[in-house]
Formats: structure tokens, sequence, C-alpha cells
């Protein structure tokens, strides 16, 4: 797939805000050198082509190849086959790169060949812990194509930390609410789920959480249901809902449409924290009702987006 025929795919995507609250993805499928098909969520993807020449510097982390000059900016980039198990590469393997954003940053993935775009339900997106797979620490997701065959979905905000490690929080103030104030946040990265934590933590704040926008849901409606037995309102256990876009089962659009319908939750602020960081992305998350739209990871952001909401 050369930048014109990307380009060709990506065109109109306003349009694609209609997929918002669908439980809907469209994935680029994409190939290692192995016999996998793996698949990344296409409002990711900026650009796909020929590898460019890449400089190599001295003390790389693991993974990173060297950097590249791409239209005045200097980018990482990275052959994501190296954060998967040791095996032997294809002579083809990184002719061809993805140009990718992840939280507002710009980085180019070294692959063995692109694919198609396809479009897949949610539903039929499942956590890794539900079938055999030797990277199940870099696999998020796994859905099953119409001929049966299986897409693994990296976990790039994993394979990110593991190449530059992990932002570090500095001093975050504590949010002037009582003791009894929690969260409730989904989202289906360890690492992501690990960050929130600390800094719900550094907040002051009480917190639970879920893996996926279905289990989400569920726990959710469990916890409405308890308050409506005992005669009290959800905002007196959760005061905001935290939710990631991208999750298997049910995204974070539909998972916020349904808050948004269900008059139990109502004046509970939903926040979207997600690593698709583009205009239409916000445009998504807007049309489905969220309060914010915070881009990974940056935790004084979203300590700071957090606070007057809690606070309020």
């Amino acid at each position: 797939m050369d930048l014109a025929e990307r380009k060709g795919h990506l065109e109109g995507v306003d349009a694609r805000t209609l997929v918002a609250g669908s439980n809907k993805m469209e994935i680029l499928l994409f190939s290692l050198g192995t016999r996998e098909t793996f698949g990344i969520n296409v409002f990711k993807v900026r650009e796909v082509g020929r590898t460019p020449h890449i400089t190599r510097t001295p003390n790389m982390p693991r993974g990173v190849e060297g950097l590249i000059s791409l239209r005045g900016n200097v980018i990482p980039v990275l052959s994501l086959i190296s954060f998967l198990e040791p095996r032997e590469q294809s002579p083809e393997h990184g002719r061809t790169m993805m140009v990718a954003e992840y939280s507002k940053r710009t980085l180019g993935f070294l692959v063995h060949e692109v694919d198609r775009i396809i479009r897949v339900d949610w539903e039929k997106v499942k956590a890794p812990e539900s079938v055999l797979s030797t990277n199940q620490g870099l696999i998020t997701a796994i859905t099953e194509l119409d001929d049966g065959k299986l897409v693994s979905i990296l976990d790039v905000e994993q394979i990110l930390a593991n190449a530059f490690g992990e932002a570090l929080i500095v001093d975050i103030q504590r949010a002037n609410v009582g003791d009894d104030v929690g969260i409730f946040f989904a989202d289906d990265s360890i690492v992501a789920r690990r960050k929130i934590v600390e800094v719900l933590d550094r907040l002051g704040v009480k917190h639970k959480h879920a893996t996926n926008g279905a289990e989400a849901w569920s726990r959710l409606q469990a916890i409405a249901a308890h308050a409506s037995q005992i005669g009290t309102a959800v905002r007196d256990e959760i005061r905001l809902i935290l939710v990631d876009a991208e999750m298997p089962e049910m995204d974070g659009y539909v998972l916020t449409k349904n808050i948004k319908g269900d008059e139990r939750f109502a004046g509970i602020p939903v926040v979207m924290h997600s690593s698709l960081s583009s205009q239409a992305n916000h445009a998504m998350g807007k049309a489905v009702g969220v309060d914010a739209y915070v881009a990974k990871f940056d935790a004084e952001i979203l300590a700071d987006t957090l606070r007057p909401l809690l606070e309020r």
C-alpha cells in the first residue's frame, strides 16, 4: 500500500466519526514476516510506505533501529518484531514502514508488509487471556477474520514502555475531596492501568476498574442496582468515570453512550483517556457525550482534568 492508496483509504475522515458508538473499529492488517497477522487501529496510522534511510545512533534502546527525518521532524523507528519472541527475521522484513501517532508522539514501525483495512465488531475482539498466546504481554486483543484467520492487536503502549521506559510521575496536587470520593476507570492496557492508579492514588481518591468496556458496563450496572436497593445515588460511590477508547468486546464510545443514556448515572462526568490523540477522535468522543478528552499519557494533564470535575 503506497502513500496515495493510504490517503485514499483515509479520505473523508470526518465521516468516520459515524463509527463512534457503533462498537466497530477499522484496523489495518500487517505482517511481520511470520505466520501471524497483526492489526493496528487505522486512526493511529498516518501513512505507509517504503522504509527510508535510517540513521543508526549509538546506545539506542532495544528494538529501536535508529532515527529518520520525516518532513522536517526527526522520529524514532522501531522494529516491531524485536519485541516479540526471538525468531529468525525474513530478509524482506523492515522494507515497509508505518508512521503512527501514539499519545501525541510520532513513530515509525518497521513491518514486513501491509495488507488491507477492514472493519471489525468490538464484540468479536477478545482479550488474549482467553486464548493461547506466546506474546500475551504484548498483545492487547485478538479478533477472527471471516476466513478463520486470527489477528493479534499489539499493545503499543507496552511496547513503547519496553523501549523507552515509563514516564515518571512528578508531584501531583491532591484533590480537595473527601475520603469517600471514588473513580471508576476502564482500560485494557496493563501499562495504562498501572499509571492511572498511580495518578489516582496521588489525587487521593478511591478507585475501581475494569479491563474492557463490556466488563465495565456490567460492573457499573451492578453498582447502580445496589445503589437503588439501598436508596442511594450512584454518584455517592462514583464521582467520575474514566474510559479508554479502544477496548475488547465494547469500546469506550459505546460504553459512554450506555452511561449517558442511563439516568442512574446522571451528573457523573465521563472522561475519555486515549492514545488516539487526533482531532477526529476528539470529535468521536464529543459525538457520544464525553465531558473531557485527554490524550495518553501525561499524568499532570490527566490529574488537572480530573481534579476540577471531582471537586465540583
